[in-house]
């Protein structure tokens, strides 16, 4: 009877184990890790602005930029960003983290205090997020175990190098020594700018990521830690009072100034064409530096990546990756397509070229052999002639605008994506062979003409073709007997290629 707790405690820890980045070696151990001293290079930056070791610290983290920010606050009170560091492995979509298991690294605001912090890790040091947080607990979110640690594998967590966890707990260690109770630990989808506000306005997650924008303005604009509360099933970022439980709490002048900015940047972004787009991962992704640099010395002349960048790829280039999680998700890269105001995938149908009238393509053979004919070869009266030549030439048809195409219906569903990018979530299960097909809008055709089949475009894609269709010219022998035979046409939407 004894040995069915156990059994029963086993198979709990072996599901948190799987759902998450389990680390379940908190205290203990004999590991001296956790004492290996900040870097001297890295010492000799904080002295060049102005910093101290032991001066508190923030942390930022994005998702799509695969990048993560160590700030230091100052004697005047403000934060300064000491060191941007490359994370080598994420997983799961753009997004919050929602329940156990599903692989997302979490979105949001979270405190990390000195008993977060893991010196005998299994991913060699880390610290835990905190998820999930009074929002994530308000809004139902479940989970736990979700870290920061080295060892470039991911199920859930934001995994750096060994060598890039064990400088970023040095400088977190150096702060608690120097009396900081706890640091802010922000995570983000992708850089809280006007460009990619625009570019995901119409995701499903909008809602959510223009909520955290709310506190990262507030720190951008006057470069103070955020006070954070919920209200409701929402965040609120402010001064004492937000700490205090206010709902609507004051907002500087200097941050609501920033917001107006960013809000007018956005409406000037889309009116000048800026397309709603999604971004789909396989299973999240890495930053570009630990990708295989080009051993060909010529191969990477002329780049300004490196300049651009605040790390060195060559050092990262260097660094012990360990067992790097899904590879063939990374090989693969993101999915990014254009989506309509209600989150729908759409694509471009490119329209055929508008085929010769009846009447263009006779003149046309009347220039070719310099004589006026007939429809049956009989010569045309020299006042025919003349009328003809009186006649307005007719104006060039101008090709026909390329048709946007609804293609899946994504409105919250998973599912509907799958349509469109079938291997990308479920390799296992074989494509059919004939692919399922969605209606598209295509214009009636003239009462005068007779009926023809509508095409359509698929839905269902391969994740690595390119979203956009292709016309097949008719052999010209076949098109010279067209130009008698067929009725006026301006063009018609091609069938995308499964």
């Amino acid at each position: 009877m004894t040995l069915r707790p156990l059994a029963a405690a086993s198979v709990i820890a072996l599901a948190i184990s799987l759902g998450a980045c389990q680390d379940g070696t908190f205290g203990g151990g004999g590991s001296t890790r956790h004492l290996t001293p900040i870097p001297p290079k890295t010492l000799a930056l904080m002295q060049t602005k102005g910093m101290a070791q032991n001066d508190p610290i923030l942390i930022r983290a994005y998702k799509k930029e695969a990048e993560m920010e160590v700030w230091k606050r100052g004697t005047s009170g403000q934060y300064a960003l000491l060191k941007t560091f490359p994370i080598c492995r994420w997983s799961g979509q753009l997004g919050p983290k929602t329940k156990q298991g599903d692989r997302q690294a979490p979105e949001g605001f979270y405190t990390i205090t000195p008993g977060q912090m893991n010196p005998n890790s299994s991913y060699y040091l880390s610290f835990d997020t905190g998820y999930p947080n009074a929002f994530d607990r308000a809004n139902g979110r479940t989970g736990n175990y979700i870290m920061v640690h080295g060892t470039c594998s991911s199920a859930g967590c934001f995994a750096m190098t060994d060598e890039s966890i064990a400088e970023i707990y040095a400088i977190a260690r150096e702060a608690f020594a120097g009396g900081q109770r706890a640091f802010q630990f922000q995570s983000y989808p992708f850089r809280m700018t006007a460009q990619n506000v625009a570019k995901f306005r119409n995701d499903p997650n909008a809602p959510f990521w223009k909520n955290l924008k709310e506190g990262s303005d507030y720190f951008e604009a006057l470069r103070e830690e955020p006070r954070v509360g919920v209200c409701g099933t929402r965040y609120v970022f402010g001064g004492t009072d937000a700490a205090a439980g206010s709902c609507s709490p004051k907002v500087d002048t200097l941050v609501a100034e920033k917001r107006e900015r960013d809000e007018r940047e956005v409406v000037e972004l889309i009116a000048k064409g800026t397309a709603a787009t999604r971004v789909v991962y396989q299973d999240g992704g890495q930053n570009p530096v630990f990708r295989q640099q080009p051993t060909n010395a010529f191969a990477s002349l002329g780049s300004s990546n490196e300049a651009e960048l605040a790390y060195a790829p060559k050092d990262y280039a260097r660094h012990n990756l360990g067992e790097v999680s899904r590879p063939d998700s990374l090989a693969a890269g993101p999915q990014e397509f254009e989506i309509d105001t209600k989150g729908k995938p759409v694509m471009t149908a490119a329209a055929e070229a508008p085929i010769p009238t009846r009447a263009a393509a006779a003149a046309l053979a009347g220039k070719g052999d310099g004589k006026a004919t007939g429809g049956k070869g009989e010569k045309v009266g020299a006042r025919t002639l003349m009328a003809k030549q009186a006649e307005p030439a007719a104006e060039p048809q101008k090709p026909a605008t390329p048709a946007r195409v609804t293609v899946a219906d994504a409105e919250g569903d998973p599912s509907a994506y799958r349509k469109l990018f079938g291997n990308l979530f479920d390799k296992a299960a074989p494509a059919p062979a004939t692919p399922a097909v969605d209606a598209a809008a295509v214009p009636a055709a003239p009462a005068s003409e007779p009926a023809k089949p509508v095409k359509t475009a698929h839905a269902a894609r391969p994740a690595s073709a390119a979203a956009q269709t292709t016309r097949k010219d008719a052999p010209p022998h076949e098109a010279k007997k067209a130009e008698a035979k067929a009725p006026e046409k301006t063009g018609s939407v091609a069938p995308a290629k499964n």
